[in-house]
């Protein structure tokens, strides 16, 4: 829909003012999904009730636009178990999104789309994207979607406030008030707050009585306090294993990592970084390393060194690094298959292992052999700066999982008030896991609402 199609069929705030059956705050994956759902729950049930969808954009499915790069890494591929399994590392998380993943699965979700002419593509890793390799395609379908479902939707709408009263909910605006049955809150979390997610749904949701965990970021670059020398900004290493301390504690995620002008990004770094974002709230100080040779421990390193100096005395340790597989699989320390260690990082390796450029296997003694070992095992990153909030791809924290009804969406603190997606507080990996689960916590809220 272009912009001036969305002129034409919006309604202007500021002339209404009247009682709705289901009004949805938020135009996102989780709020069209609810209304779309709501509307086939009502037709099944025989009830012809009124939905409004109200958004704080000029359109819906700002943040959809752009995700993944303009892509849109819409789901993943998988049975719900496998999904839940590999998007959700945190016990509560897992369990309190199950019944949202069996009740609308990636099929269903991508069998909306196909029926609105969407087709999808699977990756080799797994994640799902629209053929078409535009993101705003499941927009399109989405609208036509809400469009067949009569569902009326209000743009540029930001809420002021939602406050029970007896029975119905007064929701006020900047240019209309109204009363509604049935409210279901999916505005999003805090991250790229550019596309309108800058925490209006947790405000209302603290008001309302609930709970809400402190925002931090998920799925973030990571700042460091030195940025890494100038000449390693977009040299990627493979399959690594990026750690993290502080305070004692340990965490890592095995994955590629990518240099950056300001830290580091990359699978890696982005999967870790909530934990890292804990850390240093606790402490103040999260310490970076990467291990090159995951698969191996420090014993078993060094007998591969070993055995390679035996055979090649000669031969500068230097040359022998440049040609090293990075990460290679345990027992097959010889294949490279991925790829070897960069050239750009073979310098600062020498220098941090405080070897000379020229030194044989056969002149590297024992200490500086250790010193070397350490280094590919532990070589270190540097300290975090910063895990900027605002660019995550999502946000950890909101509304406490406890006092939401996994099953339904409806909130256990006030009756007929239902919160899905971001808002809550739960965060998975990347690979389309995050926005699957707004989807269909949305379709479970929208399901349930009707019959509340």
């Amino acid at each position: 829909m272009d912009k001036k199609e969305i002129t034409e069929e919006a309604i202007r705030v500021s002339d209404v003012s009247q009682h709705i059956a289901l009004l949805i705050i938020g135009s996102g994956a989780a709020g069209m999904s609810a209304a779309v759902a709501a509307r086939r729950a009502a037709e099944r049930s025989g009830k012809d009730c009124s939905i409004t969808l109200l958004e704080r954009n000029a359109r819906p499915g700002t943040k959809i636009r752009i995700s993944g790069g303009g892509k849109c890494n819409v789901t993943h591929r998988g049975t719900p178990a496998e999904l839940l399994d590999k998007g959700y590392l945190r016990p509560n998380e897992k369990r309190f999104l199950k019944a949202a993943f069996y009740s609308f699965t990636n099929t269903d979700l991508l069998d909306l789309l196909r029926s609105r002419g969407v087709e999808t593509e699977e990756m080799s890793d797994g994640k799902v994207f629209p053929l078409s390799g535009d993101a705003s395609s499941i927009v399109v379908a989405f609208e036509e979607l809400l469009r067949e479902s009569s569902v009326r939707q209000l743009f540029s709408c930001r809420i002021r406030s939602v406050e029970p009263q007896g029975k119905k909910f007064l929701v006020t605006t900047a240019g209309a008030s109204f009363t509604a049955d049935v409210v279901i809150v999916a505005t999003g979390g805090v991250s790229w707050s550019r596309t309108g997610t800058t925490g209006d749904g947790l405000a209302i949701a603290r008001a309302l009585g609930h709970s809400i965990k402190d925002v931090s970021a998920a799925l973030a670059p990571l700042y460091t306090v030195k940025p890494p020398p100038a000449l390693l900004p977009g040299v990627a290493l493979r399959s690594v294993a990026l750690v993290a301390t502080a305070g004692g504690r340990s965490v890592e995620r095995r994955g590629d990592l990518l240099f950056t002008h300001r830290g580091f990004s990359g699978p890696a770094a982005l999967s870790l970084s909530r934990d890292i974002g804990e850390l240093f709230t606790l402490f103040g100080s999260v310490s970076l390393f990467v291990d090159l040779f995951p698969e191996q421990s420090v014993p078993e390193l060094e007998e591969q060194l070993l055995l390679h100096a035996r055979k090649n005395g000669a031969q500068m340790v230097r040359k022998f690094l440049q040609s090293c597989p990075i990460a290679p699989c345990r027992g097959a320390f010889a294949l490279a298959a991925h790829g070897t260690i960069p050239s750009a990082l073979l310098p600062f390796i020498m220098r941090q292992a405080t070897l000379e450029n020229d030194v044989t296997w056969s002149g590297l003694v024992r200490e500086k052999r250790q010193s070397l070992l350490a280094v590919l095992k532990r070589f270190p990153l540097g300290n975090v700066r910063e895990v900027p909030l605002d660019q995550g791809e999502v946000t950890a924290g909101g509304v406490t999982l406890a006092e939401v009804n996994p099953k339904t969406m409806q909130s256990r603190i006030v009756p007929k008030l239902f919160l899905c997606g971001e808002l809550l507080d739960y965060a998975g990996e990347i690979g389309g896991f995050n926005l699957h689960a707004a989807f269909s916590t949305g379709w479970l809220a929208g399901t349930h609402a009707i019959d509340s």
